[in-house]
């Protein structure tokens, strides 16, 4: 029945809505309330609590259950619809819609984007309205008040941060960790899935360190320090989204080393510039004891040089200059020298370096020349060596001859001699027999480890019989084994003096070498009549290279110190380990050469420590470093001057002779490399030489195409040039050989006063010289300087020439005068013996034009300036290349002032025979020279003489 009645309700309202306003207002309005309350008689129905879920950054809400409202007086219009969702509360994001008034479906969405990060969840009350009754009805009836819960749901929109950028530890090595470090990232997002930190990760690769899902930070090995002293590891992290952050953090771990006993902070390499001076070792080196008891400590250092030249870097100059260097006695004579023409015995002997070390392998001998050392040594003399020697081979060896004056043929009796036996050196001295018949001093024995340790060492042994005493390496040995022997009687049989084996000439059915020597030897020499002193020892066998103490001055008490005599091995001690670690850091490497050895030399530093009364002390290692010596700028030597000149006969034939390098030079530049001043451009380094000062050891002047003729010709120099300036000279056919150490300046001023002179200087068309100089024994060498040097010839003429009456000047061209010259000047033409042909081809043609213009004169005065012009442009013609003529006047006459034209004659000769003197540079004054001797010639006075033009042909080849 209810439907029934619903139905009748719209109708039943119209009726009553139509009767009230016939009869009037007020009660129509009453009977419509009463008729709306009729008809709306329900409130809506909506359910007690709803959950909703939104997405951040989103409007939809999804609830559950959805937004409906029901009301029972559907399907009554307006009584039965919804109008309005109503939410309450304040500032609330949110609002609600109706969908369908008659079905009562809403909608809740988001007003504004909704933040997780602000706020997650929401709670509220959410009311329904009805329509109310009609279309102006305001009297709607409201639901029942239901709460709305609504999560936000979170959007993986930010990536997890690290709580520190960087991050560090130190470790001690040697030891396993559970967790070195931790750390720790975190992440901005609301929920928990994406604001959790779910994983780290190690981003650097090959490191040995792992991580766990914490943040811990452990090592997977044991570390080293000497290894690597630290590590930098990125790592990263990502949260339950995995999402990776956004930027790595640092890890850096550092190792720290077990206290171990030793020295630190030194460096392996020390580079050493030439020059330097004193360069410290190790200016920051200090010991770690770790806390340990020491008493006392002392440490050596030792400079390993042994494979550098002969034990270390010496002055490679020849053993001559060395001995004179350090002031030895003169009259010493090297047995070893270099292979010349003159000291050929070591021409076959093998040479392990330029420095002349001759290595004897066993199978080869040297034979000294008669004449070379005398025979009677007399009770005093020295014998000088280095030597390198290593044991001999076999069980028992034989003797190893260093050197050995034995009989040449018949016996085989030595009569001094210098050996190694089974590593002792052994001298061998037999001395002749006299009135004393008796046992004497023969054999003297010295036995040393150096002998052979395969090391070079420098022997002296000092002869000042009976006593002999043997210097190594600047210290002193007395022998410790003199044996006695009997004296050698006299005979006639000549002795041979070898080196590295002895000679056996008799009692062998051949005489041949024996008792080879096996090892190296180097600057071998002999001195009669006289010892060396401990200073010249000294000096010789001194290194320029060894260790050094920076301001002794400054040590610290208590500090002893002690070097070796090549200050190759520093010994200090003390008991406060702060002045031994300042002792230690003066310490430095010094190097006197001016052009070292480049390359390695070796250091090790070596401690012995004593600690109060503790049966285990600690142990420090050895510091093994090297100085890294690098190669010295290398000079170029060149010599500047002359190279051609010419000089007259007389010259040649005088008590002076000719000077043969009056203005030579001898500078030493090296390249400088100079950066360009615009850093913009591209063009290289410009090389800009700068000079460089040195010394010499020798200059030779070689003489060239063929030996000077001893009969003729030689070489001269004044002995005093030589010893004011400390240096020494050999003279042969050869050349000339000056030597010793000595300034460039020095042997500029030798050279300067180099003569040469020539008897018969006629047959003389040149002679060339070469001049080379060197330093360091050959090392440095400079340019080859040749040099020409060409006699002046004389002008001889014959009285028959019948072209004299030709040259005569005409009395009209006496105007033309010159008051320097005189015709009655005696000349002499200087022919270059190349130019000859030349010279007679212009000669003739100079005849001939001056005829032709004498003759034109004379038939045609009224010609004259004509003729003279053309003669004088023939005269201009030839080719007068190196060539001067003079005229020289056939005919003398006696005249008044003849005395006095004679002074200006001679005054003229000596300017003449200056210009004749000049080198060849000076050949482009040649036409000058030409055109004055034609004048010349000319200004003879009229009758009183005729001057003549002649050539030496001598030298003319046909």
């Amino acid at each position: 029945m209810l439907p029934g009645r619903l139905c009748w309700v719209p109708l039943l309202l119209a009726l009553g809505v139509g009767s009230g306003s016939g009869s009037g207002g007020g009660g129509g309005s009453r009977r419509r309330r009463l008729l709306a309350a009729k008809v709306n008689k329900h409130k809506p129905w909506i359910e007690t609590s709803y959950h909703g879920v939104i997405t951040e950054n989103n409007d939809t809400v999804i609830l559950d259950p959805p937004l409906v409202a029901l009301d029972k007086d559907a399907p009554v219009p307006f009584a039965g619809e919804i109008c309005a969702f109503k939410i309450h509360g304040q500032e609330l994001p949110f609002e609600a819609v109706v969908l369908n008034k008659t079905s009562g479906e809403g909608r809740l969405r988001a007003k504004s984007p909704i933040d997780c990060e602000l706020q997650k969840e929401y709670t509220f009350i959410i009311q329904a309205y009805d329509c109310g009754a009609g279309p102006r009805e305001t009297a709607w009836k409201k639901s029942h008040k239901a709460v709305v819960h609504i999560q936000v749901k979170d959007v993986n929109e930010f990536a997890p941060t690290f709580k520190e950028p960087a991050y560090k530890a130190v470790v001690t090595e040697g030891k396993i960790y559970d967790s070195i470090l931790q750390v720790e990232a975190a992440d901005e997002d609301c929920s928990p899935q994406y604001s959790q930190i779910c994983n780290y990760e190690i981003v650097t690769a090959d490191v040995p360190f792992a991580i766990d899902r914490n943040g811990n930070i452990r090592n997977t090995e044991k570390l080293s320090y000497d290894k690597q002293h630290q590590y930098e590891i990125l790592v990263t992290a990502y949260d339950c989204g995995q999402k990776p952050a956004a930027q790595d953090t640092l890890v850096q771990v550092d190792v720290k080393p077990v206290c171990k006993p030793g020295w630190q902070d030194w460096t392996k390499r020390i580079e050493y510039q030439p020059g330097s001076g004193s360069v410290p070792l190790f200016p920051s080196i200090h010991l770690e004891t770790c806390d340990g008891a020491v008493s006392s400590i002392q440490i050596t250092t030792e400079l390993q040089t042994n494979y550098i030249g002969k034990g270390c870097d010496r002055e490679t100059y020849s053993e001559k200059s060395l001995q004179k260097l350090c002031g030895a006695s003169s009259g010493i004579i090297d047995l070893l020298p270099s292979p010349t023409t003159t000291t050929n015995w070591t021409a076959g002997l093998l040479v392990d370096s330029s420095e002349m070390i001759f290595r004897f392998d066993g199978r080869q001998g040297a034979k000294i020349p008669d004449g070379i050392v005398p025979k009677n040594l007399t009770d005093q003399f020295t014998i000088t060596m280095w030597m390198k020697h290593g044991p001999s081979p076999g069980v028992r060896a034989e003797k190893e001859t260093i050197l050995c004056n034995s009989d040449k043929t018949e016996m085989n009796r030595h009569h001094y001699a210098l050996y190694v036996h089974n590593c002792r050196l052994v001298f061998l001295l037999r001395k002749d027999f006299d009135q004393a018949d008796t046992f004497r001093p023969a054999e003297f024995h010295w036995k040393l480890d150096q002998i052979c340790d395969k090391e070079w060492h420098y022997y002296v042994i000092n002869v000042e019989f009976p006593v002999v005493t043997l210097y190594m390496d600047g210290a002193t040995y007395e022998p410790y084994l003199v044996t006695n022997d009997w004296p050698i009687h006299p005979s006639h049989i000549a002795m041979q003096l070898t080196v590295g084996a002895c000679w056996q000439g008799g009692e062998v059915a051949k005489p041949r070498f024996a008792q080879f020597f096996h090892g190296s030897l180097a600057s071998l020499t002999i001195r009669p009549g006289k010892m060396e002193s401990q200073k010249v020892i000294s000096c010789l066998q001194a290194c320029k290279e060894g260790l050094d103490i920076n301001s002794l001055e400054s040590l610290g008490r208590g500090i002893k110190y002690h070097f070796n005599p090549s200050q190759s091995v520093l010994v200090m001690e003390g008991d406060d380990i702060g002045n031994i670690n300042r002792a230690l850091q003066k310490v430095s490497y010094i190097n006197s050469r001016q052009f070292p050895t480049a390359g390695v030399r070796r250091l090790k530093v070596s401690s012995e420590v004593q600690c109060f009364g503790e049966d285990v002390c600690i142990s420090i290692p050895d510091v093994d470093a090297y100085v890294m010596v690098l190669q010295a700028v290398e000079p170029q030597i060149t010599l500047r001057g002359t190279d051609r000149f010419w000089r007259p006969a007389a010259q040649f034939e005088s008590a002076r002779g000719v000077l043969l390098f009056p203005d030579i030079k001898i500078v030493s530049t090296f390249a400088k490399a100079e950066a360009p001043g615009d850093l913009k451009t591209t063009a290289p380094k410009s090389a800009v030489l700068d000079k460089m000062l040195h010394n010499l050891d020798f200059c030779d002047i070689l003489v060239l195409d063929g030996d000077l003729d001893p009969r003729q010709e030689c070489l001269e120099l004044n002995h005093s040039e030589l010893h004011q300036r400390h240096l020494d000279a050999t003279n042969s056919t050869a050349g000339y050989s000056i030597y010793g150490v000595g300034s460039l300046s020095r042997y500029e001023q030798v050279l300067h006063h180099i003569r040469y002179r020539n008897w018969r200087p006629a047959s003389l068309g040149a002679r060339r010289f070469r001049l080379k100089c060197s330093e360091l024994n050959g090392r440095y060498t400079s340019n080859e300087f040749n040099l020409e040097v060409s006699v002046l010839h004389e002008v001889r003429v014959s009285d028959e020439e019948h072209v004299n009456h030709l040259i005569v000047q005409p009395p009209f061209l006496q105007s033309v005068h010159h008051p320097e010259s005189r015709s009655s000047i005696q000349r002499s033409a200087v022919v270059p013996s190349i130019a000859t042909v030349v010279i007679i081809i212009s000669v003739c043609m100079l005849v001939f034009v001056v005829a032709m213009g004498v003759y034109r004169v004379r038939i045609a005065h009224q010609h004259f300036t004509q003729e003279t012009e053309a003669a004088k442009e023939a005269e201009m013609d030839w080719d007068d290349s190196a060539l001067t003529i003079t005229v020289n006047p056939m005919e003398k006459h006696e005249e008044p002032g003849r005395g006095e034209d004679e002074t200006e004659d001679e005054e003229e000769e000596e300017e003449v025979e200056e210009d004749l003197s000049s080198s060849s540079s000076d050949s482009d004054d040649s036409d000058e020279e030409e055109e004055e001797g034609l004048g010349r010639g000319r200004r003879g006075q009229s009758g009183a003489r005729q001057a003549q033009l002649e050539w030496d042909d001598s030298t003319l080849h046909y």
